[in-house]
């Protein structure tokens, strides 16, 4: 189970790169572009880590000694979240800074979603 949730996370990273890469052709330079790109990889990352933190919770039932590795994983992934969060309300008050950059995601998002 834990290579098939490794398989995912692989499968989706690289989606999320040759979209903003290929497909949008877009540089991350702007603080926009580059919350959303690591908005998509961190919930990849958080999910998969979330995933594989129940599944050796369930393993670790039988014995109790066992459950320190899953309790770190799940800290671990709360201190993700946490710092996705700061990085999140800190990123917003520059994209304030430039909201024609928004605009322009914006408008790129419908051209992809067109393009499916």
């Amino acid at each position: 189970m834990g290579v098939l949730a490794a398989a995912v996370v692989a499968l989706q990273i690289s989606q999320t790169v040759v979209e903003e890469e290929v497909v949008r052709d877009a540089s991350i330079a702007g603080p926009t572009r580059v919350r959303r790109f690591l908005s998509r990889f961190l919930v990849v990352v958080v999910v998969a880590l979330a995933i594989e933190a129940l599944i050796a919770t369930f393993k670790g039932q039988e014995t109790p000694q066992h459950l320190l590795y899953p309790a770190a994983l799940m800290a671990g992934v709360g201190l993700m979240l946490l710092g996705w969060g700061v990085f999140v309300h800190l990123n917003r008050s520059a994209e304030e800074l430039e909201p024609e950059a928004m605009e322009a995601a914006k408008s790129e998002d419908g051209e992809v979603s067109q393009d499916r």
